[in-house]
């Protein structure tokens, strides 16, 4: 009996070390010949660089562009008419020194500069994070065009090219915060944005905030709008065909995607293969912006502390099952919605999953099953320009995937469930038409068409892509070539078997015989270890690893080796405790003689498997379809799960941001009891709340709690609360520390308060007398308690964590601050004594003028009012009680502000 294993062995590689080994391999192979994408005079770049190669001596020698400087974080502040700003005044910001990027070139790289694809590049050895496969070309506007932003993204894992161009500011936060949601392995930008170290604002600002990404610059000749609509044109996949329409004006993305595609091509390898590509364009207004220091400060993906750590909104949120789903909740989080509609399907989809527990698990099963179907995706529609071992190897695995990811779509349209029940009931059986009962162990089986039986539009919608029938037709041609019994598994010598055994047999006569061939020599393998074991009265066994191949392994318990030690045959010994690992000359000899085999078995196999590939090419466009729904459903199933361990409540959209009861959803994680809960409310007649408490008493962290409960709202997500209401927020912003960039924030920051539902924390007590001033303004704060020991005296603070109205009361806290250090008491003394007399002076000539407590009344009235015309659903009884609270509450004002007379009357 063969034993798998690799964990045991010392030494050896894991499967994912030797696919990184084969991936790195084929970016590191360039031809001499090239296959363009568009015009033959785009397509002699590769020859190029190999004249450059053989006159160098040392391979292609680029001139490096090194980045200089640190990250900055720094908020950049874009006018809206709907967004959400959160800051605060008494935490400490960031600081970085950059540096403009020196161009140099190395020995050999002398010559024309239009000679090579690349001018320069530059990389840090973290760009080579695993996980990272994106590519991003960056180009801007020239002249009076300057602003104008071109973007094109295309993962080396999704084969999606995804465009956009936009109108950016000075600061550019927009390119900023779409490479950091991108999280880019390389970023390519023309040559001339770099030229003779004079690099452009931009290019200075993409290179501060990526120290850690290589960056390449490429001539501008290939930034070209015309090949670039070309390259779209000739590989996009049909069903995305009207994008053409969207970018064909687009002039700036499509220049970008022209280099994009022609660094591909030079990178990999390889090309895409015609009409195979998802192309689409997104546009800046579907999505809310959260820049990225603002989702650094919310810890929305990675945790600040530790960046392993899962206590960030992804983490809470995220028990999806696929790597698409993980991705697309990323990306949710970071872009949330804001299209009202969207939101709403996603909210009553979660509200069916959480409502029909059938569904939820049914569903929930059938998407653990599937792989990384958009990784699928990139190598089937990906042509290699050499055939290797490696590639045809590659290729079996990718239908073997492939059939086992359309064997579980039926699974997907009709869900089994098993539950453990009494052999004597059979409610089930009037519920379902299609069951089995096993008596002996007490379990019913039974399915459920699932997706077909849902009542939101998002689920009906997916049921529908479910039926497509291409995915039957595809499955059908596999089926004809590949046995039907050959699925995806894990281990090395499982997987390699699958692959050996993948083609049905009688469909080449020469793959019969090689197959027949290396089962003779496995047979001789697992003979020889045996006598072996025989020979030398030992428990041997025969084991594989991807690393080593065939081998033996031998567990004493209780067995004593002659002399203390193995026998000299036995060669490259490695030993873990009890556990033995060696081989012999004559069983290294077969496990060459078994890789030749195993080569000519993936050749032929190859060759049958292409023209399987060639077949259903047509077709295989459909899993674009079925990645989308997968992940989509994965995503949905993750935010219902989340709400099956907290208490979460379905928000609405309104005109008023009301959070009743509101939680911090990472605080409640990380709590080992309930945290406390605040109330929210903020509107348009009260839309810029001050915040006042001393340090520790919770105000960063409850204005993190709001900000980070409007963007799960906004993904669709239930929020953690007894009742929310948010209004769509299309910009959120943290402001963090008191050290303003004038150039980059300040000159805004003031007309975006004006503009934003705005939540400010501070320490300035002072402040507290603008909502005297301005109707608008509202103050609240985070209480404390004072208590005093009967033993010692001393004071002490209690903190509540609870938010009240008005102002604090806690004054010169920061005195009791310091009065905890080791300074002389009489600097103490003198400081409350300066600190009263600051106060009482502050305090005259602080006064409130009755006529503008008026005008506030009125304006509060009549933005009540408002909202109750434009949201109300009380029934009419109610609605007259509210309104007559309302009335009251006015008359009272008036009264204290010293007006004469008061409107209406009780009955009235």
């Amino acid at each position: 009996m063969y034993h798998d294993s690799t964990e045991e062995i010392t030494g050896g590689d894991s499967e994912c070390e030797q696919t990184r080994r084969v991936f790195s391999a084929d970016r590191r192979r360039l031809n001499d010949t090239t296959t363009s994408y568009g015009p033959a005079s785009s397509s002699t770049v590769l020859s190029q660089l190999s004249s450059n190669e053989s006159s160098s001596g040392h391979g292609t020698v680029l001139p490096l562009i090194a980045p200089v400087g640190q990250y900055q974080s720094s908020l950049r502040i874009g006018r809206t008419a709907s967004s959400l700003l959160v800051s605060t005044s008494d935490s400490s910001s960031f600081h970085s020194h950059g540096g403009t990027p020196r161009l140099r070139r190395t020995p050999g790289s002398a010559g024309p500069a239009d000679r090579s694809l690349f001018v320069g590049a530059s990389c840090s050895s973290t760009s080579t994070i695993s996980g990272r496969s994106v590519i991003v070309a960056v180009v801007e506007g020239r002249g009076l065009a300057r602003g104008e932003i071109g973007m094109a993204s295309l993962d080396l894992k999704c084969p999606e090219l995804v465009l956009s161009q936009f109108a950016d500011t000075g600061t550019y936060a927009k390119v900023i915060t779409k490479i950091h949601i991108l999280v880019p392995v390389e970023i390519l930008m023309p040559d001339t944005a770099s030229e003779k170290g004079k690099g452009t604002k931009l290019f200075k600002l993409i290179t501060e905030n990526f120290p850690g990404v290589a960056f390449t610059a490429i001539q501008r000749k290939y930034f070209n709008e015309r090949k670039g609509l070309e390259y779209i044109q000739q590989l996009c996949a049909p069903e995305f065909g009207t994008v053409l329409m969207e970018v064909q004006a687009k002039y700036y993305c499509l220049a970008a995607a022209a280099a994009l595609l022609k660094y591909f091509e030079f990178l990999q390898s390889s090309v895409y293969a015609a009409k195979s590509l998802k192309v689409s364009f997104k546009g800046s207004e579907q999505t809310a912006m959260i820049d990225s220091a603002s989702a650094s400060n919310l810890e929305l993906v990675v945790n600040n502390r530790d960046h392993r750590s899962e206590h960030s909104l992804l983490g809470v949120l995220n028990h999806t099952k696929t790597p698409g789903g993980a991705r697309r909740l990323r990306s949710n989080i970071l872009e949330p919605l804001v299209d009202v509609d969207t939101i709403n399907m996603r909210l009553d989809s979660i509200q069916e999953l959480l409502q029909d527990e059938e569904l939820f698990f049914g569903l929930k099963n059938a998407i653990g099953h599937f792989l990384d179907i958009d990784r699928l995706l990139s190598v089937l529609v990906q042509i290699p320009k050499q055939e290797t071992v490696q590639a045809a190897e590659a290729k079996i695995t990718h239908v073997i995937q492939l059939k086992h990811t359309l064997d579980l779509v039926p699974q997907l349209r009709v869900c089994e469930f098993l539950y453990s029940q009494s052999p004597n009931s059979c409610r089930c059986k009037e519920k379902y038409d299609s069951f089995k009962l096993h008596t002996d162990c007490c379990i019913i089986f039974y399915e459920q068409m699932v997706l077909k039986n849902c009542s939101t539009s998002l689920l009906k919608a997916y049921s529908t892509t479910l039926e497509d029938s291409r995915f039957d037709t595809i499955l059908e041609q596999i089926k004809t070539v590949i046995n039907y019994d050959t699925t995806y598994s894990k281990g090395s010598l499982n997987m390699r078997t699958q692959k050996c055994y993948a083609v049905r047999p009688n469909i080449n006569e020469f793959l019969d015989i090689a197959r027949r061939a290396y089962t003779e020599i496995v047979d001789d393998i697992a003979g020889l270890v045996n006598q072996l074991g025989e020979k030398y009265g030992l428990p041997m066994r025969t084991s594989f690893s991807t690393a080593r191949g065939f081998f033996v392994q031998m567990k004493l318990e209780g067995v004593v080796l002659p002399e203390g030690k193995l026998a000299p045959e036995f060669i490259k010994v490695t030993k873990q405790k009890n556990n033995y690992a060696f081989t012999t000359a004559d069983l290294m000899k077969m496990n060459g003689r078994c890789d030749e085999a195993l080569r000519e078995i993936f050749h032929i196999s190859y060759v049958v498997i292409h023209q399987l590939l060639t077949t259903i090419c047509e077709h295989i466009h459909c899993l674009y379809k079925l990645s989308d729904a997968v992940s989509m459903l994965d995503m949905l199933l993750s935010l219902a799960n989340a709400c099956t361990i907290s208490d979460y409540v379905r928000p609405e959209f309104t005109d008023t941001l009301a959070i009743k009861q509101g939680r911090h959803p990472i605080l409640e994680r990380l709590a080992r009891q309930q945290p406390v809960s605040n109330n929210s409310f903020i509107s348009e007649g009260s839309n810029f709340v001050i915040i006042t408490g001393p340090n520790m008493s919770g105000k960063s962290t409850y204005l993190k709690q709001v900000a980070l409960c409007q963007i799960m709202a906004q993904i669709g997500s239930f929020v953690p609360a007894e009742y929310a209401s948010f209004r769509v927020a299309d910009q959120i912003f943290t402001r963090i520390g008191v050290d303003d960039d004038f150039e980059t924030n300040s000159s805004t920051f003031m007309l975006e308060m004006k503009e934003a539902f705005t939540l400010f924390a501070t320490h300035f007590l002072e402040l507290c007398q603008l909502e005297s001033l301005y109707p608008n303004v509202e103050n609240q704060h985070m209480e404390v308690q004072q208590t005093r020991s009967s033993e010692t005296g001393a004071e002490r603070v209690v903190y509540t964590y609870l938010l009240s109205r008005g102002c604090s009361e806690e004054k010169h806290y920061g005195l009791r601050a310091a009065e905890m250090t080791a300074l002389p008491p009489v600097v103490f003394q003198e400081a409350k004594t300066i600190a009263s007399k600051v106060s009482q002076q502050l305090l005259a000539r602080h006064h409130t003028d009755p006529g503008t407590q008026r005008e506030r009344a009125v304006y509060q009235l009549a933005t009540r009012l408002l909202q109750t015309a434009r949201n109300s659903r009380l029934d009419p009884e109610s609605l007259r009680m509210y309104l007559k609270g309302l009335k009251k509450q006015y008359a009272a004002v008036l009264q204290a502000a010293g007006s004469p007379g008061v409107i209406g009357t009780e009955e009235e």
